[in-house]
């Protein structure tokens, strides 16, 4: 599994077949941000990864790259 956070969260939102505007309300974070994070010229913090892991159920590792499952 790759280890940045954009990567992932690109094959997470593909996957799931979501866009990011979806993801963002979802998420409670804001859109721009989320395609900063997709583009890799920024990452989200700890807290922030925490939020979006549980408002989609999906454990913080599988963002981090940590493991392949969600």
């Amino acid at each position: 599994m790759e280890n940045s956070f954009g990567k992932n969260l690109y094959r997470y939102l593909s996957e799931i077949n979501i866009t990011v505007n979806e993801f963002a309300k979802k998420g409670k974070v804001k859109a721009s941000q989320v395609k900063k994070w997709l583009e890799e010229k920024a990452e989200p913090r700890c807290g922030t990864i925490i939020k979006i892991s549980r408002a989609f159920n999906v454990s913080a590792d599988y963002f981090l790259g940590i493991s392949d499952n969600y």
